[in-house]
């Protein structure tokens, strides 16, 4: 299975550099951004629109990054309150399995039968 993942991601990067090479000159063309708020006014200079697109797919890689790691972290709290609460269980269980067994309380709740 791990080949097979293996060759679609190269089929993949394989097909994406195919479009790069066949679209240079658009993926080339310059574009810049402005910002005019009221009290700030920028243009950045022109960049090409493969790094723009290659910065907003690392922008977005970075984020899901920083949820996932937010993720595993809830997780392994939550695992971690879980094992406490078995562990606390298992304790419980294990003081009443070795309570002893006594007669008291056990008489009989039901019609006594008397021959």
């Amino acid at each position: 299975m791990r080949h097979v993942k293996a060759i679609i991601v190269v089929l993949f990067l394989l097909l994406v550099v195919i479009v790069a090479v066949q679209n240079y000159q658009a993926l080339t063309t310059p574009i810049s951004f402005k910002i005019d708020l009221l009290f700030y006014k920028a243009e950045t200079a022109g960049l090409p629109v493969f790094l723009i697109a290659v910065l907003t797919f690392l922008i977005g890689v970075f984020c899901l990054w920083i949820y996932g790691i937010s993720e595993r972290l809830n997780y392994r709290r939550q695992i971690k309150t879980l094992m406490k609460d078995v562990k606390e269980k298992e304790q419980e269980l294990n003081s009443l399995r070795n309570l002893p067994v006594t007669s008291e309380g056990m008489e009989s709740e039901g019609p006594s039968v008397t021959a």
